[in-house]
């Protein structure tokens, strides 16, 4: 009617991805294998653990979930890094922030794919300056964007003060960190190893450090909304949650997506994480949309949000 073309594609959404895997065809088996082992420093000769330890638990906790990303990471011939820029390409994903890649490889990454990941590495707290200044040859040579610290695998909170001097060159470099912040259902260490009280020492010891808290402080909402408003460089990240549920009655995210649609609308980044669901990009990125959030900030939260926080422009 009126010459309106009634089957024209709605236009398509930017988006930033806060948590794009790396394809199986390209990952190093041994990060897998250290980071889901035993806490601490390995040793020859280990016992063998209980069964359904540790993170085991997570395929009891998640069992249909933990099957749907097994099916879907199955194949080694995924087509790797090109295929997965297609697929980021088909919906709109400007840039992703990747995980897994080991330290050696981003270099390589990024003069593959410029402009398309931000890669945060990881450092172990307990190598001192030596890690300080791997860091630094990092970003300055390799074109790292920050760092990752994750509680979950090295089992060190992360305002433990071993960090502290890699959290001062991030704030010399004007890089952020990457924290995980959410409940663990691995369950030989302690399940509030990264509650967001952490953040609050770091940010108030580090105020001009850019901090993300990896998937969003889950069960601990309203602490993490309290200190999203405290402190004005911490922003969350939605990553390793499907976001159909995060409106569903009595899922704990209420307070999240009230502040999130309102005063937090500034602060909060979506990670898609594909690789757990075993569903598309486009499928994740419409459950987004789907929620019950202005237009205006489903906006921020799927791109200028990122954008302004990893300077992009």
């Amino acid at each position: 009617q009126d010459g309106c073309n009634l089957n024209k594609e709605p236009d398509m959404a930017r988006v930033i991805d806060l948590e794009i895997s790396v394809p199986k065809s390209e990952a190093d088996p041994s990060i897998h294998e250290i980071t889901t082992g035993r806490p601490g420093t390995p040793f020859p000769g280990s016992l063998p653990r209980p069964e359904g330890y540790g993170f085991d638990n997570y395929a009891r906790v998640f069992r249909q979930a933990t099957n749907r990303g097994a099916s879907a990471q199955a194949s080694n011939d995924d087509g790797g890094y090109p295929q997965l820029v297609a697929d980021m390409d088909r919906a709109g994903i400007q840039a992703g922030l990747l995980v897994g890649a080991n330290n050696n490889a981003i270099g390589k990454i990024h003069q593959q794919f410029p402009g398309r990941f931000f890669t945060l590495v990881t450092i172990n707290p307990m190598d001192g300056m030596r890690g300080v200044r791997e860091l630094e040859r990092l970003v300055r040579e390799q074109g790292a964007g920050g760092i990752r610290v994750s509680p979950l695998y090295t089992c060190i909170p992360a305002s433990d003060k071993r960090y502290y001097p890699l959290y001062a060159k991030c704030v010399e470099l004007d890089v952020p960190v990457r924290i995980y912040t959410a409940m663990t259902y691995a369950n030989d260490r302690p399940y509030e190893i990264a509650h967001p009280r952490h953040l609050d020492e770091i940010c108030v010891d580090f105020p001009e450090l850019r901090v993300i808290a990896g998937l969003g402080g889950w069960p601990w909402i309203s602490d993490m909304v309290g200190l999203l408003r405290r402190h004005p460089n911490l922003y969350a990240d939605t990553a390793a949650h499907r976001p159909k549920y995060l409106a569903q009655a009595g899922s704990g995210w209420e307070q999240f997506m009230q502040f999130g649609n309102s005063l937090l609308q500034d602060k909060v980044m979506v990670g898609l994480s594909r690789y757990l669901f075993g569903v598309s990009f486009e499928q994740l990125i419409q459950e987004y949309q789907s929620l019950p959030i202005k237009e205006k900030v489903m906006e921020k939260w799927l791109y200028g949000n990122a954008a302004t926080f990893f300077r992009i422009g």
